[in-house]
């Protein structure tokens, strides 16, 4: 199983680590940093040994990243992962904000059910049922979502369910 490094250090840009598998032009690693595609958030952006990462999916509890089918990667072989961290940085602050924002109207609104979400490098959606419409509500929830940004709290992130690798995030 692949170690997730970025659970370790979002911040890590560049981790060498070994080829794990290799099946064409799909590798898995022993460890990562890059981020694959997972709850509504698009992956990572990079490269593995210098080459483009093409896709990075979830294959149970690991992760396989797509190379050009001239990669040349064996198992065994060390190899450098780079992630475009711009896009990483992105991608994190606008999860964020996208899961205060869904987290306040849970809080403000019982009973609301999250349809679904999407999370790229240039905006945020969540979708999700309402009874009644949102935008009269959108400055109020909108300034609560502030309020917890400007108070600067701790982030405190962990396992719910080690076993199937589920996180969870709290704010106090």
């Amino acid at each position: 199983m692949t170690h997730k490094v970025f659970w370790d250090d979002p911040y890590q840009t560049r981790l060498m680590t070994t080829i794990a598998r290799v099946e064409a032009d799909r590798v898995w690693l022993a460890a990562t940093i890059f981020y694959a595609f997972s709850g509504g958030q698009e992956s990572d952006h990079g490269t593995i040994a210098g080459q483009p990462v093409l896709l990075a999916e979830k294959t149970g509890l690991d992760i396989a990243y797509s190379l050009p089918p001239e990669h040349g990667l064996q198992p065994g072989e060390q190899v450098e992962v780079v992630i475009d961290w711009p896009r990483r940085y992105r991608l994190m602050r606008l999860h964020f904000a996208a899961e205060l924002t869904l987290e306040t109207i849970y809080r403000d609104f019982p009973g609301v059910e999250k349809l679904g979400a999407h999370i790229a490098e240039d905006k945020a959606r969540i979708d999700f049922a309402l009874a009644e419409p949102i935008t009269p509500h959108l400055a109020a929830i909108s300034q609560q979502v502030q309020a917890i940004i400007d108070a600067d709290l701790p982030i405190i992130s962990a396992f719910s369910d080690p076993l199937q690798q589920r996180r969870y995030w709290e704010v106090a």
